[in-house]
């Protein structure tokens, strides 16, 4: 019977959604909601149902019975390994957290926001099962149009200017995952995972299968916004509503980096040439995600910019796992990308309870108003915490094992980009709440000068209703459990088509407090300024101003401007694979 269950997460959110479509106006204004969040629930009940099957071998659903015949692939499966089970049975929780946070957003709902929703998790559930590569494509778009809209839901011009960048990246980025599936294609003559595995284990040193990745790994590098395809990510966050951001940066991004490994390890793992572009070229730009993402949170002033960009710089930080190339490294990965999801998601909400009952989203205009909602300033600074590496949580397990992975392929020197990132967003966020709800920091520093916008969200909505999802992402975040770790190790296992192990042993570390440690030290500089001698503050300045103030010029808002650094980027992967 568990066999069936495989199509039914994707096609039943897609019944519900068209339905709900034809019969919206007909429903009255709270059905809509309940409908959405009961099909959310039912299919994470089914992702959690497979991902809890204990068989051998992961669950095989050929769409339309065509099974393969004679050693031919001719028709299109879900294949759902461990991994893919567990994170699209996330997905549709958070999907469903959110949702209860978005309860009575719109006044007229006429179920068009429902509808968007249900269809971009079907597309996200879609993307994590499916064992084709141009039906990853087809869920790539479904999910990516999808987000489009909500991000311009609201039909504001700042909405649709985001949107704009939004929609003319990822589309770039749509072309160039599409034209490395031709490449792929032509070479292969089939598109299924497996198959295309034995294809290029037949021709490893192939120039057409390396053009093929790397114009698939810069498709799904822009939909992670990974340096330098990074840009479009704070645009669409800082204007799209609280609950759709909750979703891009608790799981859509993420996606990206779990789409790429799972072609790195299925596909295109025979080619030692592929192999080590992602072990330089690769680690090399989560570095820069990791320290270009932290740097840029801690200077922003418009709080769903800030978190936008430590989102770049955790997910820095799941593009390292993946190129670091081992078991550990991938399981940490694995973990990371869970743990950081329900954090992030949190913390969006957050940003949307003060929008909400604040009535805006800048950091220093908001100085104090929080007090009156001071629950919600635990439960940020306790996010804050957790982004800066606390350790407790999948988050601080993921990281764990990603110093380990590092430690086995002789790249100690990981950790402290990955902890430096950590500490500034996670410093970031205790500064926004330290000044907003504890009217800290009277004397503002670089941050003054970033962009910020005056923004909205319905207000008449119970704290308790918005309150009760966020802390509860939070607290499954913090969770600790010993079978993190062994359940990471397992799917990663999975995933890379190798037998299981037990994970190492990670001995207790002093490094997480020292990150938290830093990040404290980081808040507590930003928000006691007045307090510093003015020969200190003159020097931190003089020393950080030139590269912010060029961090500021990179980051234009001109979309003509992110075009030529998707072209920076293929320029990187052609010499990465000419010189390497």
């Amino acid at each position: 019977m568990i066999d069936l269950l495989p199509p039914l997460p994707v096609t039943g959110p897609l019944a519900v959604a068209g339905l709900l479509l034809v019969f919206s106006r007909m429903l009255p204004a709270r059905v809509p909601d309940i409908i959405a969040l009961c099909t959310a629930l039912g299919a994470g009940a089914i992702c959690a149902a497979m991902a809890g099957h204990d068989g051998e071998a992961p669950l095989v659903y050929w769409f339309g019975n065509w099974v393969p015949h004679g050693g031919q692939i001719l028709g299109i499966a879900f294949v759902v390994d461990q991994a893919s089970a567990i994170l699209a049975a996330f997905i549709a929780f958070l999907f469903a957290a959110a949702l209860v946070f978005a309860w009575g957003y719109y006044d007229e709902v006429h179920a068009h926001f429902h509808v968007l929703m249900i269809l971009f998790m079907a597309g996200m559930i879609g993307f994590c099962l499916t064992h084709d590569l141009f039906n990853l494509f087809v869920w790539f778009e479904i999910m990516s149009v999808a987000a489009f809209a909500v991000t311009a839901y609201a039909l504001r011009s700042s909405a649709l200017d985001g949107s704009l960048n939004f929609t003319v990246v990822n589309t770039i980025g749509s072309y160039l995952f599409l034209g490395g599936i031709a490449l792929v294609y032509a070479q292969a003559g089939t598109l299924d995972f497996t198959a295309l595995g034995k294809a290029v284990a037949a021709a490893p040193g192939d120039p057409v299968i390396t053009a093929s990745f790397a114009l698939l790994a810069t498709g799904l590098l822009i939909k992670a916004a990974q340096v330098p395809f990074h840009f479009w990510l704070a645009d669409a966050h800082a204007v799209a509503p609280s609950p759709v951001s909750v979703i891009f940066s608790g799981a859509m991004v993420g996606l990206g980096i779990f789409g790429l490994a799972k072609i790195v390890w299925i596909v295109f793992a025979p080619s030692p040439v592929v192999m080590h572009v992602v072990h330089t070229l690769l680690l090399w730009m989560g570095v820069a995600s990791a320290l270009i993402g932290g740097v840029e949170a801690l200077v922003q002033r418009h709080v769903k910019r800030m978190l936008a960009f430590s989102t770049i710089s955790h997910i820095g930080i799941l593009l390292i796992g993946l190129a670091l190339l081992n078991r550990d490294g991938l399981a940490g990965m694995l973990a990371y990308l869970l743990g950081h999801g329900l954090v992030k998601g949190s913390l969006f909400m957050l940003s949307g309870i003060l929008l909400a009952r604040c009535g805006g989203i800048d950091e220093i205009g908001l100085r104090g108003a929080g007090r009156s909602i001071w629950p919600a300033g635990i439960v940020m600074a306790a996010g804050g915490l957790m982004l800066a590496g606390l350790p407790m949580g999948s988050m601080e397990e993921g990281i764990a094992l990603i110093a380990a992975a590092s430690r086995e392929a002789s790249r100690d020197w990981i950790v402290a980009p990955v902890f430096f990132g950590a500490a500034c967003t996670g410093g970031a966020v205790l500064r926004a709440t330290g000044r907003i709800f504890a009217g800290l920091g009277p004397v503002p520093g670089e941050e003054e000068r970033s962009p910020t916008d005056q923004e909205s969200e319905k207000a008449d909505r119970p704290l308790w209703l918005m309150l009760a999802p966020a802390a509860l992402l939070l607290g499954l975040g913090m969770i600790e459990a010993d079978s993190h770790g062994h359940l990471a190790a397992q799917a990663a296992s999975l995933l890379m088509q190798r037998e299981s192990a037990p994970p190492p042993d990670l001995p207790p570390s002093v490094t997480p407090w020292l990150s938290v440690g830093f990040a404290l030290l980081v808040a507590a500089h930003e928000l006691g300024r007045r307090h510093l001698p003015r020969w200190f503050l003159w020097v931190v300045d003089n020393l950080t101003n030139p590269p912010l103030a060029a961090l500021r010029v990179i980051h234009s808002g001109v979309i003509g401007d992110y075009v030529v650094w998707i072209a920076v980027g293929l320029a990187l992967f052609t010499a990465a694979f000419a010189f390497g």
